[in-house]
């Protein structure tokens, strides 16, 4: 794949410096480490690895990654690699897509507080889906759920939401039976999104009770206990946005969207257009007028200011499964499922190849065209520095 014109890495390299002085140095650890992992990635600094035509024998070096989950050039083969893991997890029912945002003002507070607020979030969202399925009112079933956390909006501003991808039923509370939604319909989403609002305010009542909550800046004035509920009452009296998008179509069609979304960073290269002097211009698309795509145009610094929003705490898990797809249990709960499922005479689901899938074949040898590039060695920095004069194999 041919590198793109413009990289993340390419302004990073540029305007870090000018980032690093509009904060007078104070750069966190995180961020720094961020910035450094996006320069580097596949540059000799992290070492290569050399591949051979299994055709014509003609090798080739490709620089390695720095597998940062925030870089955008390392994403697709960590997604590649996680789909493998979830094909053996679909099953034979319609999909759907739920999503449960905030109000600016919680997004605010989840700004200066992200692994508390953060968490509050997925366990909120988790627990309105749990209690609303397992109401007989709405489906009556335990149910099982993959949640995605994305912070972003299309303009790189602070966005948290959770994206839930959830299977079209569930397991009867006798576990004897599955219990499938309505073709087309899952669970209302006027009732979804009043219990997510209560839920999530109760939860940031209780941080802030436990003294988990931090503020700074135009926040501080939050420290004080009548100031802060002050500001959560309003909240109490908004609608919050909590949507369903249409469900999915077959198995494969589920994991195509998980590939789009699971390892997904705040910007990829390819919506990057071009920088000039200290500016950076890039695509986005507005929601709100119909997907139309629409440029913008930041100073390289606020860009990077943007861009860094989106880093998450050290290991702060982002992709979570909960219900009957829960890590402990997933594999006899599935087997449950597909048991129950068989029961009522449903066709088995697609499984792909997880070894290859026609979206990641190997990569073809650039020498004869016909053959595949195997790994034959890996090169540290020190030894890509004395190796012999080979074709650089761009990966970007």
């Amino acid at each position: 794949m041919a590198r793109q014109a413009l990289e993340m890495a390419d302004i990073v390299r540029a305007h870090g410096a000018a980032f690093a002085a509009s904060r007078s140095g104070r750069v966190s650890g995180a961020e720094s480490r961020v910035l450094h992992a996006v320069t580097v990635c596949r540059t000799a600094a992290l070492g290569a690895h050399i591949d051979a035509c299994d055709e014509c024998g003609h090798e080739v070096i490709t620089y390695n990654s720095c597998r940062n989950r925030h870089c955008p050039k390392c994403q697709a083969s960590a997604a590649f690699a996680w789909l493998a893991d979830r094909q053996s997890e679909l099953l034979p029912v319609e999909y759907f897509h739920v999503v449960f945002t905030v109000p600016r003002e919680v997004a605010a507070i989840a700004m200066q507080n992200t692994r508390v607020v953060y968490n509050a979030l997925f366990r909120s969202s988790w627990e309105t889906l749990r209690e609303i399925a397992a109401d007989p009112k709405h489906l009556g079933a335990q149910i099982g759920t993959l949640s995605i956390l994305h912070t972003w909006g299309q303009t790189l501003e602070h966005h948290p939401h959770i994206h839930c991808v959830v299977p079209g039923g569930g397991i009867s509370p006798d576990g004897k039976r599955w219990v499938p939604c309505k073709p087309g319909f899952f669970l209302p989403v006027r009732v979804l999104s009043r219990l997510f609002r209560r839920k999530l305010l109760e939860a940031l009542g209780r941080s802030f009770d436990a003294g988990d909550l931090r503020f700074y800046g135009s926040l501080a004035h939050l420290e004080d206990p009548s100031n802060f509920w002050a500001y959560l009452r309003p909240l109490r009296g908004k609608d919050w946005m909590v949507y369903a998008k249409p469900p999915f179509g077959s198995p494969d069609c589920v994991l195509k969207y998980l590939a789009r979304y699971t390892h997904r960073v705040a910007i990829s290269n390819h919506r990057l257009l071009r920088m000039q002097d200290d500016k950076v211009t890039f695509a986005w698309k507005d929601y709100a007028h119909a997907s139309r795509r629409k440029t913008m145009t930041l100073s390289a610094v606020e860009f990077i200011r943007r861009f860094l929003l989106h880093v998450l705490p050290r290991g702060f898990v982002r992709i979570r499964h909960q219900g009957f797809l829960a890590n402990r249990t997933r594999r006899e709960k599935v087997a449950l499922c597909r048991e129950l499922l068989a029961a009522e005479d449903r066709a088995p689901p697609v499984v792909l190849s997880p070894t290859a899938p026609p979206e990641h074949p190997p990569p073809v040898c650039p020498e004869c065209k016909k053959g595949r590039l195997v790994l034959v060695r890996r090169l540290s920095p020190r030894e890509l520095a004395y190796a012999l004069p080979v074709t650089i194999h761009d990966t970007s």
